[in-house]
């Protein structure tokens, strides 16, 4: 496992953190959420995420209602997630899109059929 630092947050600068990630572990989903916004995930401890700023947030929960997915009301960005892991650990989703300076495109992506759950 390859962990490094990374900074992050919203478009607008709402929300920012930091985080220790694997970026070798990154996700797409086709659930009915994560298809539509596009997201690239990784999922870290909680302990591994820090939120910097964390200006106004707006949650939306959906189906299991499991997943508190928070996102900036003015640019609309999802950055984050919390949710809790197959152990119940408390775990982050991060949003890759949203790290600064990483292409997710680039990654090597594993797809998971979130549509199925």
């Amino acid at each position: 496992m390859t962990r490094q630092h990374y900074t992050g947050g919203c478009q607008c600068g709402a929300i920012s953190y930091k985080v220790d990630a694997d970026l070798e572990r990154t996700f797409t989903c086709n659930c009915s959420r994560c298809k539509r916004m596009g997201f690239v995930l990784t999922f870290v401890s909680r302990e591994d995420f820090h939120l910097v700023k964390d200006g106004p947030v707006t949650e939306y929960l959906f189906n299991r209602q499991q997943i508190h997915h928070r996102f900036c009301p003015t640019c609309g960005v999802e950055a984050y997630a919390f949710g809790k892991g197959p152990d119940g650990s408390d775990v982050v989703a991060v949003n890759v899109n949203c790290l600064d300076g990483i292409n997710p495109r680039a990654l090597a992506s594993q797809a998971v059929d979130g549509a199925s759950y």
